[in-house]
């Protein structure tokens, strides 16, 4: 029944790429926890975001993988960035098998850089001078080549979180960034918690005992 489903969401990713052309990425990705580093199975339209089949988890793969089968919800219309700096309009669609277990992700990126500019531009032309940048307005997420460099962003996300730098954190600040960390998903990744205990200078025993802390 999963093979199916693949297939299905291959037959369905050929289909959105031809109906709205090359700018359209349509990426699948396989939720199994042993494919986290490379779980792009399917890509269409994959130099929209430089990746390729055998790449690794986005942050939706780690969400997916970390919060409750009945907790999860598809994304829609969010914005999205690439390494180069391209915007996108993205979703993404979770494909879960009888019992509710997510299988596969289906993430739609549509590059909307030229449309941005446009829309600048025309706001240049027609506004009266006084219209300012909504400094609440979110900011487009990044979309990482690989998983290395999505578990760097969390990491500095993490740290931004505390807002101390690393040498001046006490244990409490600690213990707040590496429990973002695991709720972001980032343990899932293969040899993180190295990385993560190098990065805080601690070891990994206490890594994973701050883990514990707030279960």
């Amino acid at each position: 029944m999963g093979r199916s489903r693949l297939v299905l969401l291959k037959q369905m990713a050929d289909g959105i790429a031809a109906e709205f052309g090359s700018n359209c990425e349509v990426v699948v990705h396989d939720l199994s926890r042993r494919h986290i580093n490379n779980s792009i199975v399917y890509i269409v339209n994959g130099h929209v975001s430089g990746r390729e089949v055998g790449n690794g988890a986005s942050r939706a793969v780690l969400h997916a993988l970390r919060k409750a089968p009945g907790d999860l919800k598809d994304s829609y219309s969010y914005l999205t960035r690439t390494d180069n700096g391209r915007i996108m309009k993205s979703s993404t669609m979770y494909i879960k098998d009888e019992d509710g277990t997510p299988r596969y992700a289906l993430g739609i990126n549509f590059d909307i850089t030229s449309l941005v500019a446009f829309e600048s531009t025309i706001k240049t032309l027609t506004g009266s001078g006084e219209e300012t940048l909504n400094p609440g307005e979110a900011q487009p997420r990044h979309i990482p080549q690989d998983v290395n460099t999505l578990l760097d962003e969390l990491i500095q996300q993490s740290v931004e979180l505390v807002g101390v730098p690393v040498p001046f954190m006490t244990k409490d600040d600690k213990i707040k960034a590496i429990n973002f960390l695991n709720e972001a998903g980032a343990f899932l990744i293969t040899k993180s918690g190295d990385k993560v205990s190098k990065f805080f200078g601690i070891s990994k025993y206490t890594l994973y005992s701050y883990v514990n802390i707030n279960k």
